[in-house]
């Protein structure tokens, strides 16, 4: 049988090709020249779907993939949903990295406000990790979901704060927008279908090796 690895265009794919390759595979077609949603590998029994970033995890719970390579970010949103068994996550890549962050407008006093006990307006994609990190600091927060650009809303006034992923900065900075606290470091994981694993489990098991090995090398080289 065939074993399906989901990947998502742009930053994820570019940052896994070395990755593959010191696991020994190639992909063989260039997502950004071909139309081609499904890719051969150099490997007959391995293939590469492309799939939105928001959809690999359900990709890989429902079956339509054996494993995939997800932000932790997209991950635990999914997981708030769907429950932490329903994906085994044997692996962090540690590539893709960057951090989700609260920003607000320049000039606005976050921290007095959330010494005061303030209800703030939040939005953000991620609504359940907010949800969690605010609770936990015990901050009163209406969260206003959105799916598209973050940093409008608190131009427009929608929001006084938004929950989003920061790598450089420099949108945040564009925008006259800065960060005021970390809550968490993000990176990409690998997240496996149990039953795949269960039923092709010597390829799937030697992949995943051959994938944690990978990342000894590049991330660790002696």
């Amino acid at each position: 049988g065939m074993i399906t690895l989901a990947l998502s265009k742009g930053r994820i794919f570019d940052e896994i090709l070395p990755l593959l390759a010191a696991a020994g595979i190639q992909v063989l077609d260039d997502p950004e020249k071909s139309r081609k949603l499904i890719l051969a590998t150099s490997r007959d029994d391995l293939r590469v779907v492309l799939v939105r970033a928001t959809d690999v995890p359900t990709y890989v719970q429902h079956g339509g993939a054996d494993l995939g390579i997800v932000g932790k970010d997209t991950l635990i949103e999914h997981c708030a949903e769907w429950g932490e068994t329903s994906l085994y996550q044997p692996l962090d890549l540690k590539i893709a990295q960057c951090r989700m962050s609260v920003a607000v407008p320049v000039g606005f006093d976050y921290a007095g406000k959330v010494r005061q006990g303030a209800r703030l307006r939040v939005a953000t994609k991620y609504v359940n990790i907010a949800r969690e990190f605010f609770a936990a600091k015990g901050v009163h927060v209406d969260l206003i979901k959105l799916y598209g650009s973050m940093e409008l809303a608190p131009l427009t006034g929608m929001a006084d704060a938004i929950v989003d992923l920061v790598s450089s900065g420099n949108t945040l900075k564009a925008n006259q927008l800065v960060e005021v606290e970390q809550v968490m470091p993000i990176s990409s994981r690998l997240v496996v279908n149990p039953a795949a694993l269960k039923l092709k489990q010597q390829r799937m098991r030697s992949l995943i090796g051959a994938l944690a090995a990978g990342v000894e090398q590049e991330f660790n080289p002696d």
